[in-house]
Order: C-alpha cells, then structure tokens, then sequence
C-alpha cells in the first residue's frame, strides 16, 4: 500500500481495473445516457461543418449569377440607366419577370396558382436549370415552351409534350424542373414554379397595369470585376430608386447566417438530450458508490487515503466516459449520413456528408468533460467515508448538502451550461431565456413526479391486491428511480405531445376561417373593366359574391413631413426609414369589416371635399413604423400625391380568410385612382371548386384564384416535412430517455436481485414476480407520460392563447393513445431487462451476482 502522503498515478489506474472488472458492464450502462446526447451533437456538428463548406462552395450557383438587381415595380428611366450601364461592363445579362398567376393543364383541365417566372438570356451562369430531360432547360427559350415543377406535374399527372396555358397563350412542356437556383423542396411546395420565355409574356396578357410583378436583373461580371465594390458605389442610389441586390458574396453570408442559426438550434436540441443523459450519469453513478461504499472502507481500512480512493474510482468514471464518448462519436458519424436527407427540403444546397474529424473531437471532448463533471457530485462523497463504515449498517452516503465542494462542483455545471448556451445563442438574454426554460420544464416534471411519488406514499391502497401494492411500492422504494426517469422520459414526451398539438392546431386555425358561412375562394388581380363579367360568372356557377374589394397601390412619402431622404441625412430622426417609400396595398371603405375594430381614434368613412383625409392604421403597423393617432402621413398614389391624418387604430383578425389591410382610406379620396379588385366567394366542395377555376382561367386568364383546401393540402404538406425534422431531433430526447431508462432498470435489477430472490425462495411463481416488474413498470411509464403530455398541454394553450389567438382544442384521445403507448413501452423494456432473474434458480443468481 503507498504512503498516506503520497499518490502513485500507477497504483490508482491499477486499482481502478481491478476494481472495475465485476462492473465494466455496469460501468458502460452508466455511461450509456450519454452517447444518444453525444450522437446528436457530432452528427449535427459535421452536418453544419458540412453545410458551411456547401454554401460555401455552392453560393454561386444559389444566386446564379454574379449580381442581381430586383424591383417589384417597372422601372423609371433613371433606374433603367442603372441597369443599362451594368450591362456595359457585364460579358452578359438576362431578365426574369416573376409573378403569382393561374396555369390550366390541358390534359385534365386541373388548374393551380402558381409562380410564373418569363426569362430571357442564358441565366443561371452558375449551376443549372435541373431538368428532365436534361436539355429542356436549354432548348425551351427560343421557342414557345415551358418548364413545369416537379410537383406539379405529379399533382396533375402531366407529361412532357403536354400543353399548359398561361394567361391566352398554350404552351408545350418542355420538361420537367427538378431544381432551379436557390429553391429548396419547402419553396417549391410553396409557390411551385413555371418557366416561360420572356418574349411570350406580352401574349399571355398577364403584365397589364395593376399586375404584381417581380423583376430581376442578372449579370454575369467579368472576373477583374468586384460585384459588391460595384453595388457598394451604387448603393445610395439603388436605394432611392426602391431597387435591391444581391451578390454571391451576400447571398453566401445570408444563407450562411440563416442555416447558423438553424445548426446552433439543432445544437441546443441535442443538448437538452445531453443533459438527460448527464442526469441519469449521476444518478447512476449515485447508486453505483452506494454499493461500493463497503469496498471503499475497507480501503481506508488497509490505510488509502480519501484522496486516492476518490481517485480510484474518477478514474474509473474518465475511462468509461472516453470509451463512452468514442461511441456516440461513431454513432454521430453514422447518423450525419441521414441529416442531409432530413434536411433536403429545406436546405438550397446539395449537402455533402464528409466525416468531420473536428467535430469527432468536438463530441469526444465534450463526452469526456460532462461525464466527469456530473459524476463529481457523487464522486466527492467519497472523500467523506471512514473506515468505520465497515461496521456501520448505514449504507447511506453522506449528504452533499453540507459539502462545500459539492456547491463548487453545482456552480461549475451552472457555469457549463450557461457557457455552452451563450455560445450557440450569442446573447445573454437569450442564453437566460433558454436556460430558464430547460431549468422550468427540468423543476416542473421534478416537481411532479416527487408531488406524485408523496401521494402514493401518503394514500397508499393498502386494499389492494398484494400484486397491486408491491408494484406500486416500488416506485417509492430505496434505490428506485422513479425521479430520473420521469424527468428524461416526461422531457421526450413532452416533445412529440407539443408537436402533435401544435401542427393540429395550425391545421384547425386555417379551418376554423372555412367554417359556415365564410369564404374559401379568394379570386384576385381583378381589373376595374373585368369586374361585373367575374362578378356574373361566379353568379353563374351557382356561387354567391360574399365581398368584393378593391385594392389601390400606394406609396408612404412622409411621416410627419421627414422623407426618407432626409432620414439617410439625420439618423437622430425618430421616423421608420424602412417604411418610407415601400408600397402599401390599400383600400377605401365606407364602414369597417367584421373582423376588424377600432382601439384607438375614431374611423371616418367619408371625407367631404377639401378635407384631409383621416385614414385607419392596423395598430401593429401603426407600431412598427412609429406613428399614433393624429400624425401627418404624405402617400404617392400612382403620382399622385395625398395628404392623410392618421385618425384612428384597428385590431384586425389576420386569421379570417379576407382582404385584411395595414392601411384604409375613406371614400372621397383614392375612389379613381387605378386599381384592381378581390372578390369573395364559397364553394361547396371540390369538384365545383375545379369547375369553377376552369371556368375562371378560360375566360379571364389575368384573375389568380386561392383556394382554402389547396391552403390546406399545402400546409399540412409543409407542416409534415417541419413535423418529421420536429420528430427527428425530438427522438433524440426520447431516444435518451429509453437509453436512460434501460440503464437504470438494469442498476436496479441488480438492487432487487434480494428482493426478488427472497420472493422466489418464499413460493412466489415467475408470473407473479413478472406480473409485480410489469405494474412497477407501467405505473413508472404512465407517470411519465401523463407528466410530459400535462407539460406539453400547458405549452400547446399558452401558443393557442398567446400567439396563435384561437380556441385550446387539445386532441385528447390522442394524448391518450401516446401516454398508453410510452407506458407499454417502458413494461416492456422493463420485463425485457428483468427477465434473467425468473429464468434461473434462486441459489444460482445469487452465486452470481450477490
């Protein structure tokens, strides 16, 4: 035996082996919590190494070009002249006109609003129109073809060489568009596209006045050419002309940001599984020096120091937690050959799935530090064991309470956590705000299940059956793991519950708006001279005209007589710059909707001749730009200029399917000025619906139609694909759970092997014993569940209430169904796992593990 003042690394590292042959599985089962925590966060750190190395790698080809300048509005001469002089110093240019508008299949009749996109020029420079076959993204442009999205041509069993009209013109289908420039498989579900030569536009009859329309500028620069020194010079007056840009430079420090903050999230998720399985480490690791509280005084007895001994088994803890980390590493290597498959539809670039070795060594490192710093709390304990403990019947280790080292050992976890936050989240606030929420869903499912552990204990059924009573009285038992495992497993559950209720609720909001009488059938682009004949058609469908609306372009000039150029000269000027000289889409009304109320000021329908004006803000709006009742507002209306007052404030419920506006003129002011109208209708059901859009497209090709069920079909589309990536890294939580679950059944077994073994010896049959693990482990699952799914109930109601403002209408029966089925699944890892102890004689399990 070394001296007591001395420490040999040696003897300690061969004194940890020796001890830890009986218990290396054992061992590993404790370190097993945190390998799933581990996986997560190698796998999504290689996948956003990998995703920077993409974009970083692929940003020409997401833009296309080397600089774009885009409009949503035609352009002046002076803006003109911009894009002519670029195009003097360009070796090439190309134009795109994109906007919403109608299309009608001429194999089946089916119609769909879609994005037309009229091209000309040899754009994109970088990467491809993906095409099938692969030359129509080339051969379509000289001659009176289209592209067609994928997903459209699955929805209407399209082929190529069949037609589509756009607007009055047919086009053939040149092939089939599986990836354009910057589209994700998310976008293209949104607003699938339809290519176009550009020189057919006029023809369709789809660019008159009034008409939404994007237009984008493509150039491709020489290589002596900086495009951001260019734009940098042309800034100021890109501004002024409402025109913006984008270069392979900006686009790649845009998506590069954006797809941050989506790793650094995905980071924070596998971190929430890390720290269930960090607790479940100290736990077991808790039970673990409980058992070895007799080896370590007899340690002391042969003359170890609390020091050594405390080292012993650190060491013990280190080596498995490497061995641990290694293994969730290589599982995390593993598992990123899928996230690029998860996140296709909503990443723009081709992700590659290359190992990242600093990620590796990310993981491993992390693995090492958190199983070492969890295990400290238990560990330190050690140092408090005396010799005498040999003759001590206590098996209890001294409280942590009074130990000052353990507050230093809670302050460094709290100082980790919150390093590790900081770091993903870059902001205190927002580090305080995640953290609290962890440390509130963390207390709460603590909370609930030592409140529900205290009940059983205080109203114990002593009229029960025994079977009944023993599988009950285990949750309370000593060394059971009642706490733990209703902390990981409620966490995991409350997860999928709140995912569940939150994309049924999504559904419902949109629904809710389609209910009796309100419309589900949104026709616009409706020019002044069309509206009867539209009106008359829909009449003559069997359909009613629920509202009709019509809708004026304006422009806000001034906010209490501050332009927006004298914003950019005095940035001490409390004025919304960002709303200066953008476009409103406005109305003019005699009376507010239904879904509208006044908060503040009074509406004024009409405006008596030579008076200002008193127009009518939606109150966020109102906020954002940073105006309030009786402020002077100067609009440019197609030229014209228009005085207004602000005179009253609305609430507005966005959620109805109608024309809602940020802005509202009374009658007597913008009554002639161009327009264009939306009218309203409802349609039974599908087939009128079709029959309807058929009839809409052939006779005004110009008016674009929203159908409420294509809303529908679309967002529970996009809601599924958001759902699956949910579910995926929600599984990693629950998946930790089921980890720590599995290792803690497997640390009590061999707490219960006495208990069970005394049973047997005292008559009782393999069933009842099954029967007793089977109830012990259906109530533990049930807890659980039933904690996670209240959890994600509380969640779902504050997002129903607070955010999405509709009634909480939680899916019971589903609910129900999940806790039914976590439980089930708990019974059975728990009989799983208990299995060994009812196979075997009593004599024979005892000569073996006691």
């Amino acid at each position: 035996m070394p001296q007591h003042n001395r420490i040999t690394f040696s003897w300690i590292a061969r004194m940890a082996w020796r001890d830890s042959r009986r218990n290396r599985s054992r061992l590993f089962l404790f370190i097993s919590s945190i390998i799933i925590g581990i996986a997560a966060l190698v796998a999504i750190y290689s996948f956003g190494d990998n995703l920077a190395k993409d974009i970083d790698n692929q940003a020409a080809t997401l833009i296309g070009a080397d600089l774009v300048l885009e409009s949503n509005r035609e352009l002046a001469d002076e803006g003109q002249h911009i894009v002519d002089s670029i195009h003097g110093l360009s070796q090439s240019y190309a134009e795109e006109q994109s906007f919403a508008s109608m299309v009608l299949f001429a194999n089946n009749g089916g119609t769909r609003l879609v994005q037309i996109r009229a091209l000309s020029g040899d754009f994109p420079y970088y990467g491809e129109l993906e095409t099938v076959p692969a030359t129509a993204g080339t051969t379509f442009r000289g001659r009176r073809q289209a592209l067609v999205d994928k997903t459209l041509m699955l929805q209407f069993n399209a082929e190529v060489g069949d037609s589509v009209k756009v607007g009055e013109v047919m086009f053939e289908i040149a092939g089939r568009l599986e990836q354009a420039p910057g589209q994700s498989g998310i976008s293209s579900t949104m607003a699938p596209a339809v290519f176009i030569p550009l020189e057919y536009l006029p023809a369709t009859g789809l660019n008159q006045k009034g008409s939404r329309i994007n237009y984008s500028y493509y150039f491709h620069l020489p290589p002596t050419t900086d495009a951001d020194a260019l734009t940098d010079g042309l800034d100021s007056l890109l501004e002024v002309h409402r025109m913006g840009y984008d270069t392979i430079a900006s686009r790649k420090r845009d998506t590069g940001r954006s797809f941050s903050d989506l790793n650094k999230f995905l980071s924070l998720v596998g971190f929430v599984a890390l720290l269930l399985g960090c607790i479940g480490v100290s736990s077991a690791i808790h039970i673990y020096i409980k058992e070895k509280l007799t080896s370590i005084a007899i340690l002391r007895c042969l003359g170890a120091t609390s020091r050594q001994a405390f080292l012993i088994y650190l060491v013990q803890v280190m080596g498995v937690g490497f061995i641990g980390s290694v293994v969730g590493a290589s599982l995390g290597t593993l598992i990123q050959q899928l996230l690029p498959l998860v996140f296709r539809d909503f990443v723009p670039v081709t992700i590659s799935s290359d190992i990242s070795w600093s990620a590796i060594a990310q993981g491993i490192g992390l693995g090492v530090w958190i199983s070492l710093l969890f295990a400290l709390l238990p560990l330190i304990g050690i140092r408090n064991i005396a010799p005498l403990n040999t003759l001590r019947l206590s098996l209890d280790t001294p409280s942590p309470i009074k130990d000052r080292w353990s507050w230093a050992v809670y302050g460094i976890i709290a100082l980790f956590i919150f390093a590790y936050a900081f770091l993903q989240l870059e902001g205190v606030l927002q580090t305080l705000a995640f953290i609290g929420g962890v440390a509130v869903s963390f207390m709460l499912l603590y909370a609930a299940a030592s409140a529900l552990v205290w009940l059983i204990r205080r109203f114990f059924p002593t009229s029960w059956s025994y079977l009944w009573r023993q599988g009950l009285s285990n949750l309370f038992r000593p060394n059971n793991q009642t706490v733990i495992l209703i902390i990981a497993i409620g966490l995991g559950t409350a997860f999928i519950a709140t995912l569940i209720s939150v994309q049924g609720m999504l559904i419902a909001r949109v629904s809710l708006s389609a209910s009796e009488n309100q419309p589900n059938m949104v026709l616009f682009d409706i020019q002044s001279s069309q509206k009867a004949a539209v009106a008359s058609l829909v009449k003559a469908q069997g359909l009613p005209v629920l509202d009709e609306v019509p809708i004026v372009t304006v422009q806000l000039e001034a906010i209490n007589g501050v332009t927006a150029e004298d914003a950019r000269q005095d940035s001490t000027l409390q004025v919304s710059r960002r709303a200066l000289g953008g476009e409103l889409r406005s109305t003019y009304r005699s009376k507010l909707s239904d879904s509208e109320k006044v908060t503040s000021g009074e509406w004024i329908g009409e405006t008596a001749d030579g008076d200002t004006a008193r127009v009518s803000l939606e109150e966020g709006y109102a906020r954002r730009i940073r105006v309030d009742i009786g402020d002077e507002l100067l609009f440019n209306v197609q030229g014209v200029r228009v005085p207004a007052i602000v005179g009253s404030l609305r609430e507005v419920d966005w959620n109805r399917v109608q024309t809602n506006f940020r802005l509202i003129f009374p009658m007597g002011v913008i009554d002639d000025a161009p327009q264009f109208h939306v009218l309203m209708t409802r349609v039974p059901d599908e087939a009128v619906s079709a029959r309807m859009q058929q009839a809409m497209v052939r006779e005004f090709p110009n008016v674009s139609i929203i159908d409420l069920g294509l809303i529908l079909a679309v967002l529970d589309e996009i809601l599924e694909k958001i759902g699956f990536v949910i579910r995926f890294m929600g599984g990693f939580s629950i998946l930790t759970g089921f980890v720590v679950l599995i290792a803690s059944v497997m640390i009590s077994k061999y707490q219960r092997i006495k208990e069970s073994v005394l049973l047997r010896t005292m008559g009782a049959s393999r069933r009842q014993i099954l029967i007793i693990t089977a109830l012990e482990y259906f109530f533990l699952g049930m807890i659980a569940a039933f904690t996670g799914v209240l959890l994600a109930l509380g969640g779902s109601w504050a997002l129903a209430v607070y955010s999405f403002e509709i009634p909480f209408t939680p899916n019971i029966t589903l609910m129900l169904l999940l806790m039914l089925g976590i439980a089930l699944l708990t019974v059975l890892i728990g009989l799983a796992n208990s299995r060994g102890i009812t196979r075997r004689p009593p004599l024979a399990i005892l000569r073996k593990e006691v």
